[in-house]
């Protein structure tokens, strides 16, 4: 497992915004990486990359709760609000409790 801050267009380390990584096996429906991003104790997204395809899921209740986490969130998915909006509406993200 390896944590990291999650850096800036600047380059510059954010306090409290973390990006966990795991590695798998990838073999017999393990995951191959598996991606959080957290913010201060708080984890809003779980990014699961699979043999067959990438999981993303967000969590209910903390996903949109403030500008900074947003900001945070669309550097690590890669897309703005509108489109993770659009995703969860479709069915692609999941919305579930990740703080349980």
């Amino acid at each position: 497992m390896k944590v990291q801050n999650i850096t800036s267009n600047k380059g510059n380390k954010i306090a409290n915004q973390f990006i966990i990584t795991e590695e798998g096996r990838g073999a017999l429906g393990n995951f191959i990486k598996r991606e959080t991003f957290q913010s201060y104790e708080t984890v809003i997204a779980i990014k699961t990359v699979w043999e067959d395809g990438t999981k993303i899921q967000l969590d209910t209740n903390a996903w949109d709760y403030s500008v900074t986490t947003g900001k945070y969130r669309n550097m690590f998915l890669n897309e703005t609000k509108k489109e993770t909006i659009q995703k969860i509406n479709n069915g692609t993200y999941i919305l579930t409790n990740l703080n349980k």
